[in-house]
């Protein structure tokens, strides 16, 4: 079997002595020895955005010729050069990766292989091509050193932007390096180049806190290695996986792929199931996984690993995905970060797609807007992708909604999705049993939570309100066959844990105003104007309830009221109390929150005035093992009074709270409000 130890002479020095590294100012600096800080700048100069290049990487080159050619580079620095925007860009100046910080994610052991090659002979560059062959790279000479200025000129490029030098970096590097793992090169990578050049940014800069980006038709099995259990790393990566069919290879860039340890929900990976995915597919795995997440996180410094083989008439990729396309993820990308962007070229072999798309990311880092996308739809094997990470990863990140992006079937017109049909029911009941009568709302309202806000005749009227805030009962199905997932309707069947509340505030004659917050699908809801608000983060939920409050509650003649809420409308009733919170003091008696085994809710530090009278007027109900009663739990006024009853199973939690709700409602509106 050919391999490096065969190949490398035993005279050769491969612990980082070579000639070039022999003019490094400190050759055997390590770890401890990277932190040393440069000067800060203090304003940034004429020029905001700069480029990496040197005509010394193209040296590496295959003599049988090969995807990755030399010719990549050069064609993206002249169509840049030709657009005349070469000029707008300061250059920075490039050196090799030091030893020391390829050893901030490779092994001692790595950097000997890859520094071995530059001493090869040309007898044995040809007996070790199989070897080479089988990890999907090609050597000579030149290839050291164009791996370490490729590398190194990934470093530069960051800490540019880092330091604060300038505002946006693009880094024309090759060969590529996010396949490159820590301890192995492959797939035309040999270092890892955004993983080396973000360790060494957190060493050498104030900045901790990183989004790499991988938008490469491949996964990028060693960028996701190096920090798959370091929570200040955020991976996210969109390529073809096929069921790890599809180069890597193997179950690591699949969706459950996650991260581990501290790390975990900090690798995102969106695998697209084929070939064939195009603008609408990534702009829609933008919106709905990539921006939220980002915007969570809140990166101080944001790194595209920007292979262009997903791009319109590449063969390797065989995706669709246009210059305006990139134009618009690096547009919404440089949104982050406070505009702190470095894009570090990966792979991307058809020279006419790399250097147009390369071209349009440039034009969005000088500041132009990109062109206008013409109307378009995700495909179903890409929205049905996009929801299947969204249900993995609203485990980890708050801000993925999972019923946002639901795909539907082609079917659409002749459907009715299961929560249609339960609203439809429960608006039927409640009439029948109750006639109780449908809100009028504005059309944005209507069109996501119509006939979900119902009431009684007498809402206006009636001096005591009861207004219960909800989202659905619990859905109970049989299976006839649990690996078809077929289900037993005869034994299928909705637990409403309202029936009873409802029942008994009909008895005590209340006026009630029942609100069931679960939205319908696909309807995004503008924010009316008189609710805007830059530094509010939307939410629907909450809106709807200052809605309600605003047009209905503050105008009927209650005097006494009752605020209700349940499972998730929790969260939503809480935030609304914040919104409304000079009125909320006025007139309400009580607030009830059924929690449950979720979070608790939290008042926000602003109002201590709301804060106290939330403490005296509420009962949170929890069950036993409410980790807010662990012993290293911490109760705040701002949770309220808490208050556990015996009953750990959800549904049944409001059947078990009902009866100390309505002893406690009984008392408190026999007194005057507080």
């Amino acid at each position: 079997m050919n391999g490096p130890s065969q190949v490398a002479p035993s005279s050769l020095n491969v612990n980082g002595n070579d000639k070039q590294l022999s003019q490094e100012p400190h050759p055997s600096r390590d770890h401890q020895t990277l932190r040393a800080q440069s000067e800060p700048y203090q304003t940034l100069p004429a020029y905001t955005v700069g480029y990496v290049y040197s005509s010394e990487m193209l040296l590496h080159s295959s003599l049988h010729g090969h995807p990755e050619q030399p010719e990549r580079i050069s064609r993206i620095r002249k169509a840049i050069q030709d657009a005349k925007l070469l000029s707008k860009m300061k250059q920075i100046p490039i050196r090799p990766v030091y030893r020391g910080e390829a050893l901030l994610v490779h092994t001692q052991e790595h950097w000997d292989k890859v520094l071995a090659i530059q001493a090869m002979t040309e007898q044995e560059i040809i007996d070790s091509e199989s070897y080479y062959e089988s990890l999907s790279l090609y050597v000579m000479n030149g290839t050291t050193r164009a791996a370490r200025l490729s590398c190194g000129g990934a470093i530069e490029a960051c800490l540019t932007v880092a330091q604060g030098r300038l505002q946006k970096t693009l880094a024309i590097v090759r060969p590529p390096g996010h396949h490159a793992e820590p301890d192995e090169h492959m797939g035309f990578c040999f270092f890892n180049n955004v993983a080396v050049a973000a360790k060494v940014v957190q060493l050498q800069s104030s900045i901790k806190r990183i989004l790499i980006l991988d938008w490469d038709v491949h996964h990028g099995n060693g960028t996701q290695r190096a920090f798959n259990d370091d929570p200040s790393v955020l991976y996210v990566s969109l390529h073809r996986y096929e069921r790890g069919q599809f180069y890597p290879c193997g179950p690591f860039g699949g969706l459950e792929s996650c991260g581990e340890g501290p790390g975990l929900g900090y690798s995102v990976n969106i695998p697209w199931p084929t070939k064939g995915m195009t603008d609408a597919d990534y702009i829609h795995a933008f919106q709905q996984i990539v921006m939220p997440i980002a915007l969570e996180f809140a990166p101080e410094l944001v790194i595209i690993s920007a292979g262009f083989d997903a791009a319109e008439g590449d063969d390797l990729g065989e995706c669709h995905v246009t210059p305006t396309g990139y134009a618009h993820m690096t547009y919404m990308l440089s949104s982050l970060a406070g505009g702190k962007l470095v894009v570090a070229l990966e792979g991307g072999y058809n020279l006419d797609s790399i250097s147009n798309s390369a071209l349009a990311v440039v034009r969005v880092l000088l500041g132009e807007a990109p062109p206008e996308l013409p109307p378009m739809v995700a495909s179903e094997a890409g929205t049905e992708t996009v929801w299947q990470v969204a249900l993995e990863q609203s485990k980890y990140w708050k801000s993925v909604n999972p019923k946002a992006c639901e795909p539907r079937d082609d079917v659409d017109d002749i459907t009715f999705s299961i929560p249609e049909i339960l609203k439809g029911h429960r608006q039927h009941f409640l009439y029948a049993q109750y006639q109780m009568l449908q809100i009028p709302m504005i059309p944005a309202y209507e069109e996501r939570y119509g006939s979900q806000a119902m009431c009684t005749g007498d809402l206006l009227e009636n001096d005591t309100l009861i207004m219960f805030v909800h989202e659905f009962g619990n859905l109970r199905a049989e299976l006839d066959g649990k690996a078809m997932c077929d289900v037993n309707l005869e034994h299928s069947y909705l637990i409403d844990f309202s029936k009873e509340l409802i029942a008994w505030v009909k008895t005590e004659s209340y006026a009630l105003l029942d609100v069931n917050l679960f939205p319908r699908p696909f309807v995004t809801l503008p924010i009316p104007v008189n609710m805007r608000s830059k530094a509010t983060v939307e939410s629907p939920g909450r809106d709807l309830l200052v809605y309600l409050w605003d047009n209905y509650v503050q105008l009927s003649n209650a005097r006494n009221i009752v605020l209700i809420g349940h499972g998730p409308g929790c969260q939503a009733l809480m935030e609304f109390l914040q919104k409304r919170s000079a009125s909320m003091i006025k007139y309400v008696n009580l607030v009830v929150q059924v929690v449950g085994t979720a979070k608790l809710p939290l008042l926000s530090k602003d109002s201590d005035e709301l804060r106290f009278w939330y403490s005296k007027n509420s009962i949170v109900i929890v069950h036993p093992q409410h980790p807010a009663l662990a012993p290293e739990g911490k109760i705040l006024k701002r949770h309220g009074r808490i208050m556990k009853i015996d009953e750990v199973k959800p549904i049944k939690i409001m059947m078990t709270a009902l009866p100390i709700i309505r002893n406690y409602v009984k008392q408190i509106l026999a007194q005057p409000v507080s």
